[in-house]
């Protein structure tokens, strides 16, 4: 008998021994995981937005370019988001910067400006206005579509009075020419900006855009919201350009669902790059850019804030 309660007692010891190691081993567990999502924080928040500038650089075939636009560049950017809290206008400038070293033919900045009603809205068009001003102060051509945040916190006025007055022209459903490289109008067919308005709150007419551009003339198509892209008809837009997804802001790879930060299902359809082939209708290329600030969260985890440069070639 004495050797069967031996035998109970080592048993006794093993089962609560092996609960201690379960125990150990969760715990531990747990504080990588912990440790996991504090680094991602502070890379998320401090690091990839604040440092991590993607800039890439494709080639645009326009059909009917004229030859004093081949191979001129054209710049696009997004989303500034200026009165989001611990907004990122530190990259903004550097966006900026960076631009205006290149000296593109163009530059075209596809909405969101704003993001909150504090601090005042004359206050941040002010600093909206200021982050642009090396762009007017080195001559760039600067065109620009309002997005949904600016139509939301009710800045759309004072938005385009300011841009007007500094000669940043705002195209609302409504096409214009932009000005030829080096001096170059009188040898070369026009190159036309055509500005789709913003699909938040229903303002896109896509025909009225389009109605200000010659038949075949070349064109580029700008609009905040990608989902604007499929109004589009056949072969109007040989290359358009969106921004509005931050490409997800928060993408962790095996939970796209979630960490696309407050996209709708139809706006994750092409939250970034290209447009697959067959979207949108038969000739037309849309580019999404990831943009700049923030939406929701000050956080981009694999989606940095994002400068493109547009070689244009004839289509």
């Amino acid at each position: 008998m004495a050797g069967i309660e031996h035998n109970n007692t080592d048993r006794r010891c093993g089962h609560v021994s092996e609960k201690h190691r379960t125990r150990k081993v969760l715990s531990r567990s747990v504080g990588v995981l912990a440790l996991i999502g504090l680094l991602l924080a502070v890379y998320g928040t401090a690091v990839e937005p604040r440092f991590i500038l993607d800039e890439r650089r494709y080639q645009a075939e326009i059909p009917g370019l004229g030859a004093g636009w081949d191979g001129a560049e054209l710049a696009v950017f997004s989303d500034l988001q200026v009165g989001m809290w611990w907004d990122n206008t530190a990259m903004v400038e550097r966006v900026v910067d960076r631009v205006v070293e290149e000296e593109p033919a163009a530059a075209l900045i596809a909405g969101d400006f704003l993001y909150s009603t504090s601090p005042s809205i004359p206050q941040q068009v002010q600093t909206v206005m200021g982050l642009l001003e090396p762009l007017r102060a080195a001559g760039i051509p600067t065109f620009v579509v309002l997005g949904n945040h600016d139509h939301a916190v009710e800045a759309a006025e004072e938005l385009t009075a300011a841009f007007d007055e500094a000669g940043i022209v705002v195209l609302e459903n409504e096409a214009t020419e932009i000005p030829a490289p080096d001096g170059q109008s009188a040898e070369t067919e026009p190159l036309y900006a055509v500005g789709l308005a913003a699909t938040r709150p229903g303002r896109t007419d896509a025909a009225a855009a389009l109605s200000g551009v010659p038949a075949d003339a070349p064109r580029v198509v700008m609009m905040h919201n990608p989902t604007a892209f499929a109004r589009l008809p056949a072969h109007s837009a040989p290359l358009a350009v969106a921004g509005h997804t931050h490409c997800g802001q928060i993408v962790l790879p095996g939970a796209p669902r979630w960490s696309y930060v407050g996209l709708t299902e139809d706006e994750e359809v092409v939250a970034d790059g290209f447009a697959p082939p067959g979207h949108g209708a038969e000739g037309n290329s849309m580019f999404v850019t990831c943009g700049i600030g923030f939406s929701l969260l000050p956080v981009r985890i694999n989606a940095p804030p994002q400068l493109v440069f547009f070689e244009l070639v004839p289509g």
